[in-house]
């Protein structure tokens, strides 16, 4: 063999051989896990609002009596502590390997997060003070979740079984309401403001429940998805008002001469809507008289299934903040600038 001719041959060929891989990230939707528009429709049967709303759940397509899933066996809150967060595994230094760690170090992110939130929300020995950082930790990593749901999975895999279907039925919920409006380009003429204190809203939610059978466990969810609890203070394009937005003409019909405006007046209202719309038998009938959004009525059939299971699921939820798109709204705005959402 012609050793110099071989060489020549060697060093013409340039072979470059580029491996790559592809991450493929879920698209996220534009709206928020608050789906609060400003388009609501009238609350008569098949003329219901569209929730103000959005922080994406669990249940089966509604028809009939209510699809509001089993209720939920309560949390072993003391005892559930958070898990450890393993090490990343060794892989290959290739972009597909260094992209699947990276996916696997959110799950493990939040997974944690989300088992140290649940379990100390719903630990009675948790100070009142630490109750409003647990809460946005909440809701943060709920938010994670609905914009990338294959890190779901994950997640769900690392939890403890207690607090699986907890974070199943949040997540489904979020998707549920983030599907179901999209923001406008301009944010909304609202106020925000600080809500009434978390005993005052369930001391409301109970009384309507005394006088009209609607469990209670509706009226907070319909008053998380429709105003955050009472945050977000300003009137629909549509003309809806009010803590549980109602137009109006529908007013007229269940205010019975309160202050639409008034919390305690509003909780009524809508327990009085429901009612007659088939509550307390038919939930997901009443619901769907109130908004006939079937995403609507499985979003808010799910964060009721987490207070019916755990009521203090509420002290949580309560501390919920007011997201647009990808925008905090908070308490003070428009007085205090909006900021992008924090991750």
């Amino acid at each position: 063999m012609d050793l110099n001719a071989f060489g020549r041959i060697a060093a013409g060929v340039n072979s470059t051989l580029v491996m790559t891989g592809v991450l493929r990230i879920a698209n996220p939707f534009r709206v928020d896990d608050l789906h609060v528009r400003t388009s609501h429709r009238d609350h008569r049967p098949g003329h219901g609002l569209i929730a103000l709303v959005a922080a994406g759940l669990l249940v089966a397509a509604c028809s009939g009596r209510s699809t509001v899933s089993p209720a939920v066996a309560p949390d072993s809150t003391a005892t559930t502590m958070a898990t450890t967060v393993p090490a990343a595994p060794t892989v290959p230094t290739t972009t597909l390997s260094r992209s699947g760690s990276a996916a696997t170090t959110a799950a493990d992110r939040l997974a944690a997060q989300l088992t140290r939130a649940e379990t100390a929300i719903r630990d009675p020995a948790t100070p009142a003070g630490k109750l409003p950082a647990l809460g946005h930790s909440q809701q943060r990593a709920y938010r994670a979740l609905v914009r990338q749901p294959r890190l779901v999975p994950k997640v769900l895999a690392q939890l403890p079984p207690t607090l699986r279907r907890t974070v199943k039925a949040n997540v489904v919920a979020g998707s549920e309401l983030r599907k179901l409006n999209r923001p406008a380009r301009r944010l909304p003429r609202w106020r925000i403001v600080a809500p009434a204190p978390a005993e005052q809203l369930l001391a409301a939610y109970r009384r309507a429940q005394a006088r009209l059978a609607v469990p209670w466990e509706y009226l907070a969810a319909i008053h998380l998805v429709e105003t955050r609890t009472g945050r977000i203070r300003g009137t629909s394009s549509a003309g809806a008002q009010g803590p549980m937005q109602f137009l109006p003409s529908t007013w007229k019909r269940y205010g019975h001469g309160g202050n639409i405006q008034a919390t305690g007046d509003a909780i009524l209202a809508a327990a009085r809507l429901l009612r007659v719309n088939g509550a307390p038998d038919d939930m997901a009938g009443a619901l769907y008289a109130y908004n006939p959004s079937r995403r609507y009525v499985r979003a808010v059939s799910a964060y009721a299934s987490q207070l019916r299971a755990n009521p203090r699921a509420f002290l949580g939820y309560y501390h919920w903040q007011v997201f647009y798109g990808d925008t905090l709204l908070p308490e003070g705005y428009p007085a205090r600038p909006p900021t992008p959402a924090p991750g």
